[in-house]
């Protein structure tokens, strides 16, 4: 992998969880790190101590309003003094909604989900794309999708699984149509990620972990890792993938 030195980056959902292992990941490999997080602003707080001068600031944003990523880009531009060098779009919700919910549950469901997992982080890509094409030096992005957006979900999330299944497109076109013109693109489908927000409870736990060929559920650093070996640069003609990060529960 190639260093990030003097790199600046912008991580999305940034404050806890595989975010955050990205975001160490990025600053192990030295890159400057601006971190994104939605709510949780001592969390976010956390993770940048634990960066120390590689954190150059955060950026506090709520995709679920319509024309927060316009915000959260600008201010993220200003942190950076106007160079940002590649961005992972990593936040996103995992809320449920079957066909058997109520109709406003059902719609409500759909339209926040679709605005958080995809719609931000197409306005997010647009206005990178806009920023790097044409540009002096080749910049990345990376998006974080899910096993979900090629096999589908559990009959609760099928919002979800949409969502994962458009950032994978989203990816793959962008790449098509920029690749050449300074903008770099990949996706990246994990499985169980060990957080905070994966099954803890022992039975759930081992439910999840029974179609994991590997045994064990991705940790944050793997994800992180990843990230900044695609940031780097270290693999270029890679445009365009997407790459699997489940332990082999979804092959293809």
């Amino acid at each position: 992998m190639l260093p990030l030195t003097d790199k600046t980056l912008f991580v999305t959902g940034a404050s806890r969880g595989a975010g955050a292992g990205v975001a160490r990941e990025i600053a192990q490999a030295g890159g400057r790190v601006i971190l994104g997080y939605a709510k949780n602003r001592e969390a976010a707080d956390a993770v940048a101590k634990q960066l120390g001068d590689q954190a150059l600031g955060l950026v506090g944003a709520d995709f679920a309003m319509p024309g927060a990523a316009a915000d959260a880009w600008s201010r993220a531009s200003a942190i950076a003094g106007g160079a940002i060098h590649g961005l992972v779009l990593n936040h996103g919700v995992f809320e449920a909604a079957g066909v058997d919910d109520a109709a406003d549950v059902w719609t409500r469901n759909w339209s926040r989900t679709l605005q958080i997992n995809l719609q931000s982080c197409a306005d997010l890509a647009r206005l990178a794309a806009r920023d790097w094409i044409d540009g002096r030096e080749t910049r990345a992005l990376v998006a974080i999708s899910s096993r979900a957006g090629h096999r589908g979900d559990d009959a609760d999330h099928p919002a979800y699984a949409a969502s994962k299944a458009g950032l994978i497109a989203l990816i793959k076109t962008l790449a098509r149509a920029y690749s050449g013109r300074g903008l770099l693109a990949y996706a990246i489908a994990p499985g169980w990620i060990d957080t905070e927000m994966a099954p803890q409870h022992p039975q759930d736990r081992a439910r999840a972990l029974a179609e994991v060929p590997y045994g064990n559920m991705a940790k944050p650093e793997e994800l992180g890792r990843l990230c900044a070996f695609l940031l780097s640069g270290a693999c270029e003609s890679a445009t365009g993938a997407t790459f699997d990060v489940n332990g082999a529960s979804y092959v293809r």
